[in-house]
């Protein structure tokens, strides 16, 4: 009986883990996230994730800054994709750490994607949205029986801006968070008066949420990108705009730095 050699077996493949980082403070990570942050030999991270929270990882794991910007990236999704795709199929598992939830504006659906059709195991670990996270730093509940039973979350810095349609996202009984809006804010504010918006509809920018330096602007809809301008707002930083903006009173958030009427 003629004897073969056993099949060699197949180089092990590593997983690629979507983590969210929640929206700034370490605190805010979930169990497995801190977990995974702790045991990683290789981290692939975005900008806006705090280096307290890189800080978790082992001192000789390996950190990769995929950093974004309005003006500049650091590595093109596409790059990041292949980076990602060639780590684990060199065996290495990958901790993907995004700000928020890598589901919500995190490019975590396209990851997933390139992953999974290059035969990578991918595991996702949900994090606190960047809009949950700051509306509650702010006390600002996106939802409340008396002013609002509807949420719609929006990219503000899409092409063609004026061709999106928002309309009845924002008004009575709704609250709209727009992520990355800093640069169209006056875009965005003739966008809404002209789908039928009022002027005087409440609206609040939430820089740094959760983090050292945290401020909160308030404001109506139509001086919203003098708030923006006058007070040199920077990423990161939401937007949300509808009733609920108004709810909170101030004077007894005391991480509130600044109020704008």
């Amino acid at each position: 009986m003629e004897m073969r050699p056993a099949p060699k077996p197949a180089d092990p493949i590593g997983t690629v883990h979507l983590v969210g980082a929640g929206p700034g403070d370490p605190e805010l990570l979930t169990l497995r996230a801190a977990r995974l942050i702790a045991a990683a030999r290789l981290i692939v991270h975005d900008g806006l994730v705090d280096p307290a929270i890189l800080a978790m990882a082992p001192a000789d794991a390996r950190l990769i800054s995929v950093a974004k910007s309005r003006s500049r990236h650091t590595m093109p999704q596409d790059a990041i994709n292949a980076l990602l795709v060639r780590e684990a199929l060199a065996g290495n598992d990958v901790v993907r750490l995004k700000g928020g939830d890598p589901f919500v504006f995190g490019r975590g659906g396209e990851e997933a994607e390139a992953c999974r059709a290059a035969g990578v195991p991918v595991a996702v670990v949900p994090g606190i949205s960047a809009a949950l996270g700051a509306a509650a730093a702010a006390g600002i509940a996106l939802t409340h029986r008396d002013a609002a039973s509807t949420v719609s979350f929006v990219a503000g810095q899409c092409k063609g801006l004026a061709d999106q349609d928002w309309t009845g996202l924002a008004g009575h009984g709704r609250t709209l968070v727009i992520y990355m809006g800093l640069a169209t804010a006056a875009a965005i504010t003739d966008k809404l008066i002209a789908d039928g918006l009022s002027p005087a509809m409440p609206v609040a920018v939430i820089e740094n949420a959760t983090r050292p330096g945290m401020r909160v602007l308030r404001g109506v809809l139509a001086g919203l990108d003098r708030i923006v301008a006058d007070h040199a707002v920077k990423s990161p930083a939401l937007i949300v705009i509808g009733e609920v903006a108004a709810r909170a009173d101030a004077s007894e958030l005391a991480f509130i730095a600044e109020t704008v009427r």
